[in-house]
């Protein structure tokens, strides 16, 4: 599906004491590279606010005056967007998925669509909008009010026919407007059960790597191999298992496939090495 991107960057972070909060850091990488990570096929993403390093290309505009609120970005931002189809979001995102960012194109009927958080809230800047309808009603708030300054979402949202989106991860809507918000998603991304998959997907971001990784296997392996060779042995194998498997993905080979047979060879020479030892012991000892 063809879509362009917004992301309103922008915000005075008042309660945040006016830090750059684009900037902040959850899980190592700033908020708004993780927001920019849950939308990488947008054809054109368009960032509103000053500029700043980000982790891949985007293009930058500012609302007129700075500061004149969120529905001045959003047409700010409208301005630089020729899809039909506009994915509109706010730069504090932190646990925000592309399996959400699907949902909510996969369902911008009408006028577009917007999640509607666990406890009930429309979140209007976790939405995808029909491009068309959105310049219009932007344009009548506009004449009827002189201008967009200070007005808010719900003025342009409430003229707009909006499906409303549940089934997602309960946090994508989570968003970091004060410290403890911010102290909140750092605790979170390293609670067990969930860090794993989280460093997982930061390091193939930092990498540039696009892979799905079955975590069990290779965790599997790195046990067979710390218990039938030595412990030193788990990371290094783990490491050799990523390199045959790029090795092969060179050659044609689909890199989930190449990753699942590496994996498993390496799995059978390991508890091959591990029976040779236990053969061997007690062979010395009924010697």
């Amino acid at each position: 599906m063809t879509y362009d991107a917004i992301v309103l960057a922008g915000g005075a972070a008042r309660r945040l004491g006016g830090a750059d909060k684009p900037a902040l850091h959850v899980g190592g990488r700033a908020l708004l590279d993780r927001v920019l990570d849950a939308c990488t096929d947008a054809g054109t993403t368009v960032v509103v606010g000053g500029r700043r390093p980000t982790s891949r290309p985007v293009c930058w505009t500012r609302e007129d005056p700075p500061g004149a609120g969120p529905v001045a970005a959003l047409d700010a931002g409208l301005r630089q967007t020729t899809a039909e189809l506009v994915l509109v979001l706010s730069a504090d995102l932190p646990f925000l998925d592309r399996a959400t960012v699907r949902a909510l194109l996969d369902s911008a009927g009408g006028d577009g669509a917007l999640l509607r958080d666990p406890t009930g809230r429309d979140q209007p800047l976790v939405a995808a909008y029909r491009a068309e309808p959105l310049r219009r009603e932007i344009a009548l708030l506009a004449t009827e009010h002189g201008g967009l300054s200070g007005l808010p979402l719900r003025a342009l949202t409430a003229e707009l026919d909006l499906a409303k989106v549940t089934d997602t991860a309960p946090l994508a809507s989570f968003d970091c407007d004060t410290w403890d918000d911010l102290a909140a998603a750092r605790a979170r991304i390293r609670e067990h059960g969930s860090v794993l998959d989280q460093w997982i997907n930061a390091v193939k971001t930092e990498l540039g790597i696009d892979l799905a990784v079955d975590t069990k296997t290779l965790l599997d392996l790195a046990r067979d191999a710390a218990h039938g060779v030595a412990r030193p042995a788990a990371p290094l194998t783990t490491f050799l298992v990523g390199y045959a498997a790029a090795q092969a993905e060179a050659t044609g080979t689909d890199p989930a496939t190449a990753v699942a047979e590496a994996s498993r060879k390496a799995a059978d020479l390991a508890l091959r090495w591990a029976a040779e030892a236990e053969a061997e012991a007690e062979q010395n000892g009924s010697g």
